[in-house]
């Protein structure tokens, strides 16, 4: 049995804590407010975020997050973005000893364009900093948390660190796979919300099935696009962190993205979706962040452009669609093979 600290009370933190626990781990949760950290020691539930699941015995929560990570190596971190820096900061003051940090957000910080990865490294000390790993990959909270079949990805620049946290989290209903391009398997994680607020709004419209798989395509050709400029391998967008999390985040009603898009297609305006949600919608900082992405790195993304005068713009959203059908032609073929030729034959 390992100790292990969890940094984030939400619905996938509780789900992943889950995971752990099965797997005969003790698991300490850090969670920002007292009541439910007393609902998961006396209750065992987390109802505001996993209604109606009963969680293992040997997971405990606390608000004292040096009484968290005291006695744990491992520090798996799963923070809205928008939180990450003060968490880490906080997380850095307490520090007495190396950890590995494994992470499973998945979001772009706006204007300093860094991945998580980033971020962690920049807060924590090297002194304290044994490896960061990624977890990503199709995989609602909710139905992880009711133990159905789930396949997700790993990623570190360290071998040994992508292993260790393989064997942490894989169990007969988790399966992980480990991929070395950390680059990718965060930007396929964190761009994939972006292409399912679209097919949130698209629902929303009225618009059926075609739509959907138009932009489920389309989308993952410019998340390929940017991911290769930015170093990632483009083959790692066909796999479990590109293709696979692109589905399901743009089929289901569990997703928070496309939920808010769907209301935002109905007529809502941003603010009243972000109020009504209750929860935090990835998608919305990370179309700011890739829209600033796509101009410095001069990628086109039609996709995340009409996204971002939509939700920063007020462009109606049914126009958005319009000038996405209307653009100027291209060939499909052409396309593809520009995305998945090396660096150097481009």
């Amino acid at each position: 049995m390992t100790d292990i600290a969890l940094l984030g009370a939400g619905s996938w933190g509780t789900a992943l804590a889950i995971v752990l626990a099965d797997n005969g781990h003790c698991v300490k949760m850090w969670a920002r407010r007292k009541e439910q950290a007393d609902e998961i020691n006396n209750r065992h539930t987390n109802e505001k975020y996993l209604p109606n699941v009963a969680l293992p015995e040997n997971i405990a929560a606390s608000t004292d997050m040096s009484s968290v990570i005291d006695g744990a190596d491992t520090i798996v971190v799963v923070i809205p973005t928008k939180s990450m820096r003060e968490v880490l900061k906080q997380l850095n003051e307490k520090l007495t000893k190396p950890v590995a940090i494994i992470h499973a957000s998945k979001g772009i910080e706006p204007d300093t364009l860094k991945r998580i990865s980033e971020i962690i490294e920049e807060e924590i000390h090297p002194d304290y900093l044994k490896s960061i790993a990624v977890l990503s990959g199709p995989s609602h909270a909710e139905e992880v948390s009711l133990r159905q079949p789930t396949t997700v990805t790993v990623s570190s620049r360290d071998k040994q660190a992508c292993e260790a946290a393989q064997d942490l989290f894989i169990n007969d209903y988790f399966r992980v796979y480990t991929n070395p391009d950390i680059i990718g398997v965060e930007l396929g994680g964190a761009l994939k919300n972006i292409i399912a607020l679209g097919a949130g709004i698209s629902n929303g419209l009225g618009y059926g099935d075609n739509s959907k798989a138009a932009l489920i395509t389309r989308g993952l050709a410019e998340i390929t696009r940017l991911g290769k400029k930015m170093g990632a391998n483009p083959l790692t967008f066909s796999g479990l962190t590109g293709i696979g999390d692109l589905i399901v985040t743009c089929t289901s009603q569990h997703s928070r993205n496309w939920r808010a898009g769907y209301a935002i297609g109905k007529g809502q305006k941003l603010s009243e979706v972000l109020e009504n949600m209750g929860m935090v919608v990835e998608g919305v900082r990370t179309t700011l962040a890739a829209y600033q992405l796509s101009k410095k790195y001069d990628v086109d993304m039609p996709i995340t452009n009409e996204l971002y005068n939509v939700l920063f713009n007020n462009k109606d959203p049914k126009q958005a669609v319009d000038d996405l059908m209307t653009r100027k032609r291209t060939h499909e073929v052409e396309d593809l093979t520009a995305m998945l030729t090396s660096k150097n034959e481009m």
